[in-house]
């Protein structure tokens, strides 16, 4: 049974830093987009960032425009991890965080909730202004 757990979530004033770790088990995702998506109350679920391995100790990661420079995605393919160090945190970052992991290895990475097969339970992440 695969199981993505994500852990780190909390309550944070503005301007303040949150690390997202999300532990995967049941398989391996080394080969494959790992990705963040956020939701806020009333709103689709939305891309935060994903990343993948591209060859040797190369990673790609992409962001959604609002986080770059505050967010990074990174991953730990012996470990099953990925995780999401959040800096300058806005309250407009309130939501739920999900982590989720794709099994498609002609998906470089995805934007697209569709696009990944597996998903954590979610851990809110609330900015206070």
């Amino acid at each position: 049974q695969v199981q993505l757990v994500e852990s780190g979530g909390g309550l944070v004033q503005a301007g303040g830093s949150l690390r997202l770790s999300c532990a995967a088990s049941g398989r391996t995702f080394s080969s494959y987009p790992m990705g963040w998506f956020r939701q806020a109350p009333g709103k689709e679920r939305e891309f935060v960032a994903a990343t993948r391995w591209t060859g040797a100790n190369s990673y790609y990661a992409d962001y959604v425009d609002s986080v770059k420079g505050r967010f990074t995605v990174s991953r730990d393919d012996g470990k099953n991890t990925v995780t999401l160090q959040m800096n300058s945190l806005k309250p407009e970052d309130t939501a739920v965080y999900y982590c989720a992991g794709a099994t498609n290895r002609l998906l470089y990475v995805s934007r697209l909730v569709e696009d990944y097969e597996y998903w954590g339970q979610g851990t809110q992440v609330t900015v206070s202004s």
